[in-house]
């Protein structure tokens, strides 16, 4: 039975269980290992020993930053891939993480009075300057946008959002501070920061779920999309916010985090085919496993110290892009 009729209601009920599964090994496993029973038990009681009040203020936080992240990328990634036509298309590489990296150092040096939800803002601002920049660049030349033209604009509009993130820590002291916002990774998630940043996160999934049909025809065909009396430019633009309010909300919470969004659609689209119907919700679910799968791995690969998820994600996602490049966007059709 091919991908096309088998029904995708027993594809993403088996993601569910792979996440559901992915999900009690990050509450598990970790520097301190604790058994199933425990976190039954921080779920269900009040009980307060070191296990139980470790895995509530610790672990669960935690795993829901994975969780809440991994979704945003993954489903960021798969909307850039389907407005730009771009199978290289990525949050991380092309200027949306580093305009919010800029946009958080300039924040913490010229307010450091600045409070969480203040510097949260700032990052989808960032974000939004670095995505003008990038589709600015790469749309200079006549032609329009091409892959190689977008990931090389990208590439070089994140190198100096990099370095004025940098640049500004360094002269102004900050670079402490600004590291521990970037580094990439879940350490020292609280609830009260997932309040904030996790009801953007579902909005953004939410409106990107309400306009898959109509990012569906848009993937494939622009003019298409205009005869069947779609508004093209709206929908765009909607999106486009969407993206940035995904990616923004990743790097206020977690910081720079790249190849979720090129990885995970890519592998989707291998399961459930073309139409973004059925690409973001199951992009959702896989970017939350690969994401849960990756901390769980920086916690326990050299316990008791931890392996940055940036690297993580970095040794899996940099073969991928090689071999997305070789295959010249092809690589699961």
């Amino acid at each position: 039975m091919t991908k096309e009729n088998f029904p995708f209601v027993y594809k993403i009920i088996a993601a569910f269980l792979v996440f559901a599964g992915m999900t009690i090994a990050a509450c598990i496993f970790g520097a301190a290992d604790t058994t199933v029973k425990d976190v039954w038990q921080a779920l269900t009681s009040n009980v307060s020993d070191n296990a139980t009040s470790m895995l509530r203020e610790i672990r669960f936080p935690r795993a829901a930053a994975a969780i809440f992240v991994g979704a945003a990328l993954a489903v960021s990634g798969a909307i850039m891939q389907g407005l730009t036509r771009n199978p290289l298309a990525d949050p991380g590489l092309l200027g949306l993480t580093a305009g919010a990296n800029a946009a958080l150092a300039i924040t913490i040096a010229f307010i450091p009075s600045a409070n969480y939800f203040s510097l949260t803002i700032a990052c989808f601002v960032g974000a939004a300057v670095g995505t003008l920049m990038v589709f600015g660049i790469g749309s200079i030349k006549k032609g329009g946008f091409s892959p190689l033209r977008i990931v090389i604009a990208g590439a070089a509009v994140s190198a100096f959002l990099y370095a004025v993130a940098e640049g500004i820590g360094i002269y102004f002291k900050v670079s402490k501070n600004v590291s521990m916002w970037t580094s990439g990774g879940m350490i020292g998630t609280s609830w009260k920061q997932l309040q904030i940043i996790v009801p953007f996160i579902i909005i953004g999934i939410l409106v990107s779920l309400f306009l898959s049909r109509q990012l569906t025809i848009l993937s494939l065909n622009e003019e298409v999309a205009v005869g069947l009396g779609q508004k093209t430019t709206q929908i765009k633009t909607i999106l486009f916010i969407v993206i940035i309010l995904l990616a923004g909300a990743s790097v206020a919470l977690v910081g720079n985090m790249a190849f979720i969004g090129l990885m995970v659609p890519h592998l989707v689209r291998a399961i459930v085919g073309t139409d973004y119907r059925f690409i973001i919700p199951m992009s959702a679910v896989f970017g939350a496993t690969l994401m849960l799968f990756a901390d769980t791995l920086g916690r326990t690969i050299n316990a008791p110290y931890e392996t940055p998820i940036i690297a993580i994600m970095a040794v899996m996602g940099l073969p991928f892009f090689l071999v997305i490049i070789r295959k010249g966007g092809r690589v699961f059709s």
